[in-house]
């Protein structure tokens, strides 16, 4: 995914993680790059130490993508016609019973995860389809590939990602446009803090470096793989659950995440 400059990405949730994984790792690829994200000081920040470092010209967009006007700005600004590559990465998770947590942010989760994800996919496709070129990352998980109990809207919201995006991928790849779907296991970034997960309650050889899964993401997008599944452990899962029956892996999912929950 190298370039001679002049093309540009953009990625929702920028500022830290994952997000913030691609903007580093594409400013080294002399993409200039649109960064999308809540917070303005961090968006900042990481614009002005590409450009130090790389230098890399970031627009900043800050938009919270929960809600209609957060999300049609980003879409306005995909509307302008010249982002070569989309990465569809801003979501966050919750975790405990259902019945238990607020319906309001599992409601929150929807929108950003999926309802804000498919907007900016189409948003995207509008512009790159008729000029036959460019190219979308959308990120899910592992999750997404079984059902977990005590993570039961984001792991139904990631296996909605997956899904769209390997329709998106058979639609597009006619157009000259490419649709990779990057589906990661366990990354330490702040997710665990946003959704209160206890890192130490997964075993150490089951986690990425957020290098590794920017990475397998690029390759796979220049490969034309559908599904990105960084690192073995998390291949292997993945696509172990599907031999399985699926009341035993609902079980199985289910005895792990129930003790996932930070001082569960």
């Amino acid at each position: 995914m190298t370039t001679q400059g002049n093309q540009r990405a953009l990625i929702t949730g920028a500022s830290a993680g994952i997000g913030e994984g691609f903007a580093r790792r594409l400013a080294k690829d002399n993409y200039e790059l649109v960064l999308v994200a809540r917070r303005r000081e961090r968006l900042d920040s990481l614009a002005s130490e590409l450009a130090s470092s790389h230098g890399t010209s970031s627009e900043v967009i800050v938009a919270d993508l929960a809600h209609d006007d957060g999300v049609s700005a980003v879409e306005q600004r995909l509307g302008a016609g010249d982002v070569a590559l989309l990465i569809n990465n801003a979501g966050f998770g919750t975790f405990g019973a259902f019945a238990d947590l607020p319906i309001d942010r599992e409601i929150e989760e929807l929108d950003v995860n999926v309802r804000a994800l498919m907007r900016l996919s189409h948003a995207a496709l509008e512009q790159m389809v008729p000029r036959k070129g460019g190219a979308i990352i959308n990120v899910a998980s592992a999750a997404g590939f079984q059902p977990i109990p005590f993570n039961a809207t984001y792991s139904a919201t990631k296996a909605f990602v997956l899904h769209f995006s390997e329709a998106l991928h058979e639609e597009a790849k006619e157009h000259g446009v490419r649709v990779t779907c990057l589906c990661p296991g366990p990354v330490k970034t702040e997710f665990q803090d946003v959704s209160g997960v206890d890192p130490s309650s997964l075993p150490a050889f089951t986690w990425v470096s957020v290098e590794t899964v920017v990475d397998d993401a690029l390759a796979a997008l220049r490969n034309g793989r559908a599904i990105s599944l960084p690192g073995t452990f998390n291949a292997l899962t993945a696509n172990s659950v599907r031999l399985a029956p699926r009341f035993l892996v609902r079980r199985i999912s289910g005895s792990m995440f129930r003790n996932q929950r930070t001082g569960g």
